[in-house]
């Protein structure tokens, strides 16, 4: 046994950096179906609180009874085992209600970013074929204008406060629609009310409907970075392994918690993005665990606010929510002394934002990595490191990593390549597209993920970056992700993107966004330092300035959009 675990060793240099305790291999998953996962934690952990949300709290029975309802709701509609519902809502107790309440029905969740255009919308559902939607009042006239163009049968509208005690459903509803009027104008035919489909759920019989690990339970979509939309089809085994190989990979930090004290983490990632669905949502499902619900974590003096209320142990986030964070004079005010672990993804982690959390919480960020096909997490640092690495980490339990060449074979240690997974994370494949799928799955079972990486001799992995934002200057691989590392160490800079713009001698040439908080930094300024700390072929040709930096719902520069 001792010479496999050497051998297992040699293969998977990755193996001698994990912290003790955590497997190398996850045991049989004790779950057929997300929905048994559900009714486990409704049973094991009833009258502890699972969310809280503007001041109000929402237990695992009052989860278990609400997502009851709503699932003989959608049974009463017609829908079959496999139909598609598509919920597209911020943060909110609703979310999780529909979310087990989809999938205890045997249907099949689409998360759906309430911040899409008509054209994304209409794309997504039509793509899904997603039979009914759950929507927030607020995004209600975006569904109006592509509804016609969608096989949408069904539709439930909620407004914001629909989940919360009487009065204060009230009034947030009064200031939603009539102070703050963040609700357009809409007409939706046959439109039901959420709490008028409640109700109706509440008066019909509920079927349990048993699924098993290899059927689809959520169709994720990619942001479309390298093209058209597409859905990550994610099984039910999919997602409780990556629940359980979180769980595992977790357990180091958290292991000096109190007894007793229940684990609760900060849900500032939307729940209907992949981070947030599984290792907010899902492994507290797991564990046992509550998360405090962020509707809208750009209101950074609200998203404070919210967080002076709570102690709190664990908080995944992005680059930019940590260090929106950190800058803000409140967050003083909040106690992080209870914070045990600090998980960033979604993008790369700066060293300049690692820092400052640290100084300002006492908690190093552990820099993760995965992706929507990866149900998402794939590799991460060891969450009992203090210091901020550079690295994603290395590939968490029952998970390989390998650096492949343009033809698919390995490259040796320490050369750039594109990173390819296979664990029981990846998903089977893009909803109904097997051509988009045979392009990115391996004969060995492989995804190749598209970002451009390096594996040392300790099995850490390094993001280099996506092949397709690579610049190319004379010839000269340029890697943004290293330049935006380097300027972001310099005083007065908040956050940078380089890409790449047509030269008439290199081909293509450097440019630079910056956004800065000194009203002093200039142009030249950011030169010289560039000058300073990056060899001739990797400074920026150009510099602009920004008040903002366009970015996805979950928080990530989209330097798709700076290019065009």
């Amino acid at each position: 046994m001792g010479g496999q675990r050497e051998v297992s060793r040699m293969q998977k240099p990755w193996l001698q950096i994990y912290p003790e305790g955590v497997p190398a291999e996850l045991p049989d998953f004790p779950y057929h179906s997300l929905g048994e996962l559900l009714s486990e934690a409704f049973i094991q952990h009833k009258d502890q609180p699972a969310f809280h949300f503007m001041g109000a709290t929402m237990r695992f029975k009052e989860l278990d009874e609400q997502s009851r309802h709503f699932a003989a709701f959608l049974q009463s509609l017609g829908l079959q085992k496999g139909d598609r519902v598509a919920l597209m809502m911020p943060n909110l107790f609703q979310y999780p209600v529909a979310v087990a309440g989809v999938l205890r029905a045997g249907l099949i969740v689409v998360n759906t970013n309430p911040l899409y255009t008509p054209r994304e919308l209409s794309h997504q559902l039509r793509d899904s074929g997603a039979k009914a939607i759950v929507i927030l009042e607020n995004m209600a006239s975006t569904l109006e204008a592509c509804r016609a163009e969608t096989p949408v049968e069904h539709v439930i509208v909620t407004p914001m406060g629909d989940m919360l005690p009487t009065l204060k459903r009230h009034l947030v509803n009064f200031v939603v629609r009539k102070v703050r009027k963040m609700v357009p104008a809409y007409k939706l035919d046959g439109a039901i009310a959420f709490r008028d489909a409640m109700a109706r759920g509440r008066a019909a019989s509920f079927t349990a409907v048993a699924s098993e690990r290899d059927e689809p339970a959520v169709l994720q979509y990619t942001g479309g970075t390298t093209g058209v939309s597409k859905g990550a089809t994610l099984t039910h085994g999919n997602i409780i392994a990556n629940v359980l190989q979180s769980e595992a990979w977790h357990a180091p930090a958290l292991k000096n918690m109190p007894a007793n004290e229940q684990i609760t983490t900060v849900c500032a990632l939307p729940l209907y993005h992949i981070f947030g669905f599984t290792v907010n949502m899902m492994l507290s499902m797991r564990t046992g665990g509550c998360n405090i619900l962020i509707p809208n974590p750009r209101d950074i003096p609200a998203t404070l606010k919210e967080l002076k209320k709570y102690r709190f142990h664990s908080f995944p986030a992005v680059n930019t929510l940590f260090g929106a964070l950190a800058r803000h004079p409140d967050a003083k005010s909040v106690d992080w002394s209870h914070l045990r672990l600090s998980v960033g993804g979604g993008m790369a982690v700066q060293a300049a934002t690692a820092e400052l959390w640290r100084r300002q919480t006492g908690c190093s960020i552990c820099e993760g990595y995965g992706l929507s096909e990866t149900a998402p997490s794939a590799c991460c640092n060891p969450t009992d490191s203090t210091e901020y690495s550079g690295t994603i980490g290395v590939p968490i339990p029952s998970t390989e990593l390998k650096i492949l060449d343009e033809e698919g074979g390995e490259v040796p240690m320490g050369e750039r390549g594109e990173i390819a997974i296979r664990g029981p994370q990846v998903m089977v494949g893009y909803w109904n597209r097997p051509d988009e799928t045979a392009r990115v799955m391996t004969a060995d079972g492989f995804f190749r993920t598209g970002d451009i990486g390096v594996m040392d001799e300790t099995g850490r992995f390094r993001i280099v970056d996506r092949k397709k934002d690579m610049i190319n200057v004379s010839g000269f691989n340029v890697y943004p992700n290293e330049i935006e590392e380097i300027v972001t160490r310099m005083p007065g800079v908040v956050e940078a993107a380089a890409i790449a713009i047509p030269d008439e001698n290199s081909g293509e040439a450097v440019k630079l966004f910056v956004v800065a908080s000194d009203p002093e930094l200039t142009a030249d300024k950011v030169k010289a330092f560039c000058r300073d700390n990056l060899t001739g072929y990797k400074r920026p040709r150009e510099v602009e300035f920004r008040d903002e930096l366009p970015k996805s719902g979950v928080g990530k520069v989209l330097r798709r959009e700076l290019r065009n």
